[in-house]
């Protein structure tokens, strides 16, 4: 099997100050929060947004497996909606010692481009922030996080650093060279 060489990058705020919000996009783009755990709606994010830049980590996993995640106390999916369409989502996860990972978040390919995922990151962001206000028993934010790699989107670090976010590690690892699964075989032209 052959490998490839991935950057990943982590980045953080520390503060609800640090976030820097990108306008709203024209249009009826709205974001709403999935509060009932549906593996298969969570299925169909992942695999629509991260379908042609290799997500593949959650696509084994069991019905089961994603309700047990889905229903952890501060695990919250928002899901970002063009004219009653999903768009994309963002995923965020409380972790111990007041931390707020930002698990995933994209957008599906026919969305990206016209400002939805700024838009998104900016509320995904700011609902980390607050997340313990949703979530009793959780201490409050102090540290925002989460990673991107050469994989992804070539504007995701850009976007990520926009919205105020701040590089604290990097790291280059060889991962297998797979090929993008797609939400379906053959959903992406080549």
């Amino acid at each position: 099997m052959t490998t490839i060489a991935v950057t990943t990058w982590s980045l953080e705020q520390t503060a609800p100050t640090d976030l820097l919000p990108a306008a709203a996009p024209d249009g009826d783009v709205r974001i709403v929060r999935s509060e009932v755990p549906s593996p298969e709606f969570s299925r169909f994010l992942y695999a629509s947004v991260g379908g042609d830049i290799r997500w593949t980590d959650r696509l084994s996993w069991s019905y089961a497996r994603w309700l047990e995640h889905l229903e952890r106390p501060g695990v919250e999916t928002w899901v970002a909606y063009d004219r009653g369409t999903p768009a994309g989502y963002v995923e965020l996860e409380a972790q111990d010692d007041a931390v707020v990972e930002i698990l995933y978040f994209g957008l599906l390919p026919a969305f990206r481009g016209r400002r939805i995922g700024g838009h998104l990151l900016s509320h995904g962001t700011a609902r980390a922030w607050d997340l313990a206000g949703r979530w009793a028993g959780l201490t409050p934010t102090k540290r925002v996080w989460l990673h991107t790699c050469s994989k992804d989107g070539e504007r995701a670090m850009d976007n990520y650093q926009r919205r105020g976010f701040k590089l604290f590690d990097t790291k280059v690892e060889e991962e297998p060279d797979v090929a993008a699964p797609g939400p379906w075989p053959g959903a992406f032209p080549v």
